[in-house]
């Protein structure tokens, strides 16, 4: 199957601002990241608060381009674009964000902010108030309500409002970043239930971001698993579900209710430490693993180098040199 993006060796370095500016003070938010997302396909990452992952999409999108790396879309190299060029290719990637009050201007109504991007792709008006109605039709809001204000709406109706005004511009490829994550669990299944129609009915591709495992997992065809700007695991959502292989991954596993996976502990039997306040930043010139600070495991090698994703068994891969005895303390979440 085509592989519709293609992501190779992402790098994203912030180096601060003024007199601070320097590679001594640099912050390594996305580190060599590669992935592959077919078409028409669901790929999911996952990762807590910090890990890097909006950092990536950012990259991915060019909104904030990457340090180094290259991005592939539908066989076009990002990079090599003008700004002109970008432009017009990014109609053709949209992105919803986490938070819709933030996302939609409150001093507009939302048939104009809709109409924005049509108004840039040279729509005239009647062109433009019939895709409008068109797409809030598809997410379930009704076209009459198109001159009302973001405030007259719930947040529910807020997200799929954001939803609508991505699809407009007939985008190819969309992100999802944490797109249900502010709402109640209900209107949540609602949400996940309209982006799977719209995949369906108008044949898109997902990045879909998220911190929570089990909605990934529900919606993905593959998944991949973040720490500290790296992956660290990816597979075929049953690969990942069914055998998770770093300890980091099993880490997520056992925080999820239900889960029969046990995550793995030291020579003492002690769990690892773990941090409410997410994942903290790397600075460029860390060496070794990422997780070396937490991981039960931990060993001289996994401070001299940086671990590589590895396949262990069809397209599963884990950054791991532990991995046969992560192997052997794993107790599988098959029945």
């Amino acid at each position: 199957m085509h592989r519709f993006v293609e992501i190779k060796n992402l790098e994203k370095t912030y180096y601060g601002h003024g007199i601070f500016k320097s590679l001594k003070n640099a912050v390594k938010a996305v580190d060599r990241v590669s992935l592959g997302i077919e078409k028409k396909s669901i790929f999911g990452l996952v990762g807590e608060s910090g890990c890097g992952k909006t950092s990536l999409v950012r990259s991915v999108l060019y909104l904030d381009p990457p340090t180094a790396g290259e991005v592939w879309v539908d066989n076009t190299l990002l990079g090599d674009l003008p700004a002109s060029g970008l432009r017009s290719f990014r109609q053709r990637m949209q992105i919803v964000f986490q938070d819709p009050n933030s996302a939609l201007n409150p001093k507009m109504n939302i048939q104009n902010s809709l109409e924005e991007g049509l108004v840039n792709r040279g729509f005239d008006a009647p062109r433009r108030k019939k895709q409008v109605s068109r797409v809030l039709d598809l997410v379930g809001i009704s076209p009459s309500h198109s001159t009302r204000y973001p405030h007259e709406f719930s947040g529910g109706q807020k997200q799929r409002i954001v939803i609508a005004r991505a699809i407009c511009m007939e985008p190819d490829f969309l992100v999802l970043d944490e797109p249900v994550s502010n709402l109640d669990v209900s209107i949540q299944a609602q949400i996940v239930n309209l982006l799977q129609d719209l995949k369906e009915d108008l044949g898109l591709t997902y990045l879909f971001i998220s911190h929570d495992l089990n909605l990934v997992a529900y919606l993905s065809d593959r998944i991949a698993v973040m720490y500290r700007g790296r992956l660290v695991e990816s597979g075929s959502t049953d690969e990942i579900m069914n055998r998770p292989l770093h300890p980091y991954t099993l880490k997520l596993f056992s925080s999820i209710p239900g889960m029969e996976t046990t995550a793995m502990t030291d020579d003492a039997g002690n769990m690892p430490e773990s941090s409410s306040d997410g994942v903290k930043p790397v600075s460029v010139d860390t060496r070794g693993c990422h997780y070396i600070d937490l991981c039960p495991l931990r060993g001289r090698e996994c401070a001299a180098r940086d671990p590589q994703l590895e396949t262990v068994h069809g397209s599963h891969k884990v950054a791991c040199f532990k991995i046969n005895k992560c192997m052997r303390r794993i107790i599988s979440t098959k029945p």
